[in-house]
């Protein structure tokens, strides 16, 4: 790999970071880096590698957030555990299921949350819990389920989706769902990179070059995320679903 190549994968990786501790859907950005950078790697393996950063940079993001904003812990757990083994699943699948599957479904969904979070100003400033706990429960482990096996066989947009579940469905306010999806992610994470390790689908070496970057991008955007309060990061949340409408929808046309 050329030194410029390196670099642009850096800097692409570090803004991932920079987008996904504030709203998710980092992957709009350093997935297609990887794309672009490694073509000549094998499709699995880009997506493997893609999840060493991730899961660095949503780490930090996590103990940035924690620091400030209790995350819900029994949400993370009712929602990680599913959306581990929903990943693991995802991942063993992902060298044999065709992605253009998603994208006419992902455009629709995405287009869906940004018109309801847009038509809604208040929606996410304050915390309004919908259901009582064992409906609560129910809908977490459902969700988790299906983002988990989304983010382990695709992955672009999985972070934005679950703050849109926590704020949408459940009630949190935005920023504190941003702190709770921070965890989620970190086990959709994981599973991912158990499954891609055990085929040998990771670049060890570029994800952990990737990751110093998307560290420093994930904090920034923590800090900045936890200053602005959920105000800044609905704003954020609608940006990102924006690009990742624009992103999908287009990549889908010209396939």
């Amino acid at each position: 790999m050329s030194v410029t190549t390196a670099i642009f994968l850096a800097l692409a990786s570090g803004f991932a970071g920079f987008i996904d501790a504030m709203a998710g859907g980092g992957g709009l950005i350093q997935l297609p880096a990887l794309l672009i950078g490694i073509s000549d790697k094998p499709i699995p393996m880009i997506l493997g590698t893609n999840k060493v950063p991730s899961i660095f940079g949503t780490s930090s993001a996590a103990f940035a957030y924690f620091k400030k904003v209790k995350p819900d812990l029994h949400a993370t757990l009712y929602m990680g555990a599913p959306a581990f083994i929903g990943s693991i699943v995802g991942a063993r699948l992902a060298s044999s299921f065709p992605k253009e599957v998603f994208r006419p479904l992902i455009v629709v969904l995405l287009v869906s949350v940004a018109l309801y979070t847009w038509k809604k100003p208040d929606l996410g400033m304050h915390e309004n819990l919908r259901f009582a706990r064992r409906q609560q429960n129910l809908a977490l482990l459902l969700c988790g389920s299906v983002i988990g096996f989304y983010d382990g066989i695709f992955g672009p947009g999985t972070g934005t989706f679950l703050v849109f579940i926590l704020v949408g469905l459940i009630g949190y306010a935005f920023l504190k769902a941003s702190a709770t999806a921070k965890l989620v992610n970190i086990a959709t994470n994981f599973g991912a990179i158990l499954s891609f390790q055990l085929t040998g689908h990771i670049w060890w070496k570029l994800g952990l070059l990737l990751a110093f970057a998307n560290i420093t991008g994930a904090i920034i955007g923590a800090r900045l995320a936890i200053r602005g309060g959920s105000p800044l990061v609905r704003k954020a949340f609608l940006l990102v679903t924006t690009i990742l409408i624009a992103k999908v929808g287009y990549d889908w046309l010209v396939s």
